[in-house]
């Protein structure tokens, strides 16, 4: 399909899958080709954004989500000339902190892999997700339901290459400020995960950025305000076409 704006690779978070991304790409159709990234059992983001870019066209915009934004930098960081648009969903830029809060991460980590390994993927889903979505949207049925279902067709050895990659994570704060193209950042407002906060540091460091916090929304925001996101991000998709 030609289109007017550059394709656009969606980038999934952890465990995630083409799910997060389905009302995203039905709102970009025939305004820009779009494809999901799957990086297979890669343990570390810099190799996932080399993976990515390597089958990624010339030049492309990029939507990461929680994990998928930090692969977003890193492809940033390899081939910043080929990226012509930004957009950061509940994610986050510095380095596992060194000393007992990192180790707490680990451990708080590693715990849900052994529950994954002893219990299953559906299993360790159910109590991760407890603490993804907004507190009200957890009775939301069909929105758990999908939620559980994409954890549940990820093997363990695919949960167990992305913690290691997420606890080996690359600081990139230092890149922030060299970013040129069209950012967006955006956040559900009770985002446990990837909180408010930590978006408008990454919005003050990015020359200009733009901030959308989606109310009464958690970490889950495409699947769980998906009109709100898809608003936003046909907004920035504008931006970039000029």
């Amino acid at each position: 399909m030609k289109t007017d704006k550059p394709p656009t690779i969606f980038l999934p978070g952890l465990l995630c899958d083409e799910t997060v991304w389905r009302a995203q790409m039905a709102a970009f159709a025939g305004r820009s080709d779009c494809r999901v990234a799957d990086y297979g059992t890669l343990d570390s983001l810099p190799d996932m954004a080399a993976s990515v870019l390597g089958q990624a066209p010339p030049e492309f915009v990029l939507v990461g989500h929680s994990m998928g934004g930090r692969v977003a930098l890193e492809m940033l960081r390899l081939a910043e000339e080929r990226i012509k648009g930004l957009a950061l969903l509940d994610t986050g830029y510095q380095a596992r902190v060194p000393g007992a809060t990192g180790e707490q991460e680990a451990a708080s980590r590693m715990a849900l892999l052994a529950l994954a390994r002893n219990s299953g993927m559906r299993t360790m889903g159910a109590q991760w997700a407890s603490g993804m979505v907004h507190p009200d949207r957890l009775a939301d049925v069909p929105l758990m339901a999908a939620i559980l279902d994409m954890i549940g067709r990820k093997p363990v050895t695919v949960f167990e290459a992305q913690v290691r990659a997420l606890l080996a994570r690359p600081e990139t704060g230092p890149l922030l400020p060299l970013i040129r193209c069209p950012t967006l950042l955006l956040c559900g407002r009770e985002d446990a995960w990837s909180p408010p906060a930590r978006h408008e540091e990454m919005t003050r460091l990015i020359p200009g950025a733009r901030l959308v916090l989606v109310d009464d929304c958690g970490h889950m925001s495409t699947l769980e305000r998906p009109g709100e996101v898809n608003k936003a991000l046909l907004a920035w998709l504008d931006v970039i076409a000029g």
